[in-house]
């Protein structure tokens, strides 16, 4: 199935330009819990300004619109130097007025030279947030992100602890900090969507003691046991997952009996497979599982990848959704049940036979949410028992090795093929005695081909995931993951070298009642004047058509990232040039009988070499108006991981093998 590229063309009035868009940097006039109004700076002409291509986001401005107040909180202002095992601790109390949403916006800067790092925020034992940094120049980089937070309005609406978990570490090499700054924006709009009743958090739970609450898997048994209310009508689990360390390149491992293949030449592979499966187990029985996004943060395969433009969900790590509905008969007995997520990859034989393991790599940080929608108080929710329909994975796999004319290994080509179906459901009987069918199914599909040349040295990648999961309630996700990979790396006495090229995509669209903020709200009633923040910048755009906007019940985003990069490291200097393409288009899901798609957004961005040389944006009906114009910073000026030999060696940072990874820092490190 290929991944088309979003169509250029657009059926409402709309304008077209030519711009480099850097985000505006946010500063705040002084400290505390409330500051009111923030202050918006452009940077310094000498920062890179780095970002994520993503959706635009509706954040209103000034102290009220007319639906209400409108009130900006700084959050955090903190630099995370040396903060391995210190994650900043500080105290949200709620705003002095009524609000139904919230946005964030997290602003970083950084000078230097520092490896990419993982950053979790939380609300108490709650993950409400996970992205990463983008890895900083000498003259410095600055980068913005702005997310919906309405998902979490249970508990915005008390005071809180935030944690915000940023390892990072300091020393003569690595000189880079993290200055960041985050704030919330409270407002009303008239568009509402249902948000949780109660959300339970699936974690370690340490915020008691001033710590970060993620598992790390498989060292940590991560699982959680809850009395759920009697009176929950629907619930649902999220799960954040995301290889650190030996798991980071987890889709360019190979077979546990071929980890030696190429040992003399380059040392001990990464094994349990190219396939990853996150599950969630309730009562030791399977619930659902994710089939992961393949994440390629800023330091991955190439650096020269990634400045200015992030990789694909980089600076926002998505989260799947799983129904467990289905399971409340059961669920609201008034007994503890234990909720688990598990990482599983392949266990093989050497024969070609494939299981799903029990364990895989150091390791994947891992945390999960339940939310809950009551009922009545003093109400019970009965039913039957769940029925389930499900069954290991069908696995494939097929490789082989060529020697060369001395008869030592060559090329390694293996093959892993996986599909699996799930079925659950039941009856659900709610207090005032209605009785409805729940359930939850998935079917997911995934291909891989990976072949190692060059003794090990040359590694090609091509993958495809696809699914769809679909619930009861009317909620739908489908998602296409294709991902094709070549790099090579060389060595010398005192030099190393990479090049790489790659094709990435996400197609990923939602239909009906979905936790997680599908991006369509902002078009829904959007008020008048409406603040888009696109990329980090705002600007004061109101979407119209010729008509008015339909009401949008889904979204769907569809992206691709091309490009090529190289990389040199040779006595105390480093390198690093790409060229990167990405395609985005964002479009709104029609209430008609076609479910037709309405575009609204669209970007075409081009970098090379540090630099933008192309990038048009289109927002529906109205323009996107050029911001000034940003330094353009050439590749000689871009300072990477590996200098003198010290820090991570090429075969990590290729996801070849272990070799000398970087520390896995969040939550304390291991």
């Amino acid at each position: 199935m290929p991944l088309a590229p979003p169509s250029l063309s657009w059926r409402s009035l709309l304008s077209l330009c030519v711009l480099v868009a850097p985000p505006l940097f946010t500063t705040v006039a002084s400290r505390g819990t409330d500051h009111g109004p923030v202050k918006r700076q452009t940077p310094p002409p000498s920062l890179l300004v780095n970002f994520q291509v993503s959706e635009p986001i509706l954040v209103p401005t000034g102290e009220s619109d007319q639906y209400g107040c409108v009130h900006t909180q700084l959050l955090m202002d903190h630099v995370f130097g040396f903060s391995y095992g210190k994650p900043f601790v500080g105290t949200y109390t709620p705003p002095p007025c009524s609000f139904n949403r919230v946005t964030i916006s997290f602003t970083v800067t950084s000078r230097g030279r520092q490896f990419d790092r993982l950053g979790l925020m939380y609300l108490g034992d709650i993950e409400v947030f996970r992205t990463s940094t983008a890895e900083p120049t000498a003259n410095g980089i600055i980068w913005t992100y702005i997310k919906e937070m309405d998902q979490y309005m249970s508990l915005w609406k008390t005071s809180q602890k935030i944690i915000f978990d940023l390892g990072n570490l300091i020393d003569s090499t690595y000189t880079g900090s993290f200055n960041t700054t985050l704030t919330a924006t409270f407002s009303t709009i008239p568009s509402l969507r249902p948000a949780a009743d109660q959300i339970l958090p699936i974690s370690a739970r340490r915020s008691g003691e001033n710590g970060p609450s993620a598992f790390s898997v498989p060292a940590d048994n991560a699982s959680v046991a809850y009395q759920i209310p009697q009176n929950a009508e629907r619930a649902v689990v999220s799960i954040s997952a995301c290889g650190q360390a030996t798991e980071e390149f987890w889709y360019t491992n190979v077979f546990n009996s071929e980890v030696n293949t190429f040992e003399d030449e380059i040392g001990t592979l990464s094994g349990y497979s190219p396939f990853r499966e996150v599950q969630l187990l309730i009562d030791g029985q399977l619930a659902g599982v994710v089939w992961p996004f393949p994440v390629v943060f800023t330091g991955g395969i190439v650096p020269g990848f990634w400045r200015p433009i992030a990789g694909i969900d980089a600076f926002d790590l998505r989260e799947h959704e799983i129904d467990v509905t289905p399971w409340l008969p059961i669920l609201c007995d008034g007994a503890p049940h234990t909720f688990e997520i598990k990482v599983a990859g392949i266990n093989d034989d050497g024969r070609d036979t494939a299981s799903l393991s029990e364990a895989v790599g150091n390791s994947w940080i891992v945390t999960g949410k339940i939310f809950l929608f009551l009922g009545p108080e003093r109400s019970i929710t009965s039913g039957s028992a769940p029925k389930i329909e499900t069954s290991p994975p069908k696995l494939q796999i097929s490789s082989g090795i060529t020697t060369n004319s001395t008869g030592a290994n060559e090329t390694l080509t293996y093959n892993t093929s996986a599909s699996r179906s799930i079925f659950i459901t039941s009856e659900i009987k709610t207090s005032n005695g209605s009785t409805f069918p729940a359930s939850w199914t998935q079917q997911l599909t995934y291909t891989s081909l990976n072949i190692l040349s060059a003794q090990g040295f040359t590694q090609y990648t091509q993958q495809s995931t696809t699914g769809t999961d679909r619930s009861s309630s009317g909620y739908e996700n489908k998602y296409y993951y294709p991902l094709i990979v070549n790099s090579t790396f060389t060595t010398s006495n005192n030099s190393l070298g990479i090049t790489a090229s790659l094709s990435r995509g996400l197609d990923f669209s939602i239909n009906g009642p979905s936790i997680f903020p599908s991006g369509v709200q902002c078009f829904n009633g959007t008020p008048s004047p409406a603040f888009f923040a696109l990329s980090g910048h705002q600007e004061q755009l109101t979407p119209y058509t010729s008509s008015p906007l339909p009401n949008l019940i889904g979204a769907r985003t569809n992206t691709i990232q091309s490009g090529n990069a190289a990389f040199l490291s040779a006595g105390n200097a480093s390198f690093s040039a790409g060229t990167t393409n990405q395609v985005f288009s964002f479009a709104g899901k029609q209430t008609d009988s076609l479910g037709t798609d309405l575009e609204l957004y669209e970007r075409n961005v081009r970098a090379v070499n540090s630099s933008i040389v192309l990038d048009r944006e289109l927002l529906v009906g109205g323009r996107v108006p050029t911001p000034p114009q940003g330094q353009r910073v050439g590749a000689g000026e871009m300072e990477v991981e590996v200098v003198s030999g010290k820090g991570r060696d090429v075969r990590s940072l290729l996801g070849r093998g272990p070799g000398a990874a970087k520390e896995v820092l969040v939550g304390g490190g291991e």
